[in-house]
């Protein structure tokens, strides 16, 4: 289904082209509702990717805790390249995804963790996006599936991280009514994402830009 809304499709990735990354992406953030569990993002094994869903936060060194409801959930699948530096930055995207969809379902861009992984434009959208699910009375339920990584570093504080997303088990419901929007699987449910990363200070990769591609062929199954 076509969960989330293309809003951060406009944005444009600077040198994306030249990165030629050829993994797959997926758009915006996901949704829930009311219980919590805790929330994050962890890598996959050594040999087959690990599906790492909304539960395995590091909250740890003055990270933030990220929660989720119940009845939503992330999966992200990817392998462990090995390296220190690619590795923190892909399990930094992933919690980068969970940060906005835990504003979602706080009903709340006053997160900790969303300014946490997010920077410069790609939070500044990210906030746009939420908003936009809050003023509809959206959130989200089910599970979304995020696959095909891959990801390039820039020098020592900057990296490129591409991904699908698999939007077919995740409907979006409204926070009100609790009536949940099932509708069918189309190409449309599947988003290829470019991102932008780079190395603060205190050594998070925060996602500072981001482009989709709603209906990749790339992501399709």
């Amino acid at each position: 289904m076509n969960r989330r809304p293309t809003l951060l499709a406009a944005l444009a990735l600077t040198a994306t082209a030249a990165l030629t990354l050829s993994a797959c992406g997926s758009d915006d953030d996901s949704p829930a509702k009311d219980s919590d569990t805790i929330a994050g993002a962890d890598t996959g094994d050594e040999k087959s990717p690990s599906p790492t869903s909304s539960e395995s936060d590091p909250a740890s060194g003055g990270r933030p805790k990220i929660t989720f409801p119940a009845d939503a959930k992330n999966v992200f699948e990817y392998e462990k390249t090995g390296d220190a530096a690619k590795d923190a930055a892909l399990l930094d995207s992933t919690l980068s995804i969970n940060s906005v969809d835990e504003a979602i379902f706080k009903g709340s861009t006053d997160t900790e963790a969303l300014g946490f992984y997010n920077a410069e434009r790609a939070l500044s959208a990210s906030i746009t996006f939420v908003n936009g699910y809050l003023k509809k009375n959206h959130t989200w339920v089910g599970e979304t599936r995020y696959f095909d990584y891959e990801v390039k570093l820039s020098g020592a504080n900057a990296a490129y991280v591409t991904y699908c997303s698999d939007e077919s088990k995740s409907f979006l419901k409204n926070r009100k009514t609790g009536k949940v929007d099932n509708t069918p699987t189309t190409a449309d449910s599947y988003v290829l994402y470019h991102t932008k990363l780079a190395k603060n200070a205190d050594g998070v990769w925060q996602t500072t830009d981001i482009a989709s591609d709603r209906g990749s062929k790339t992501c399709q199954p």
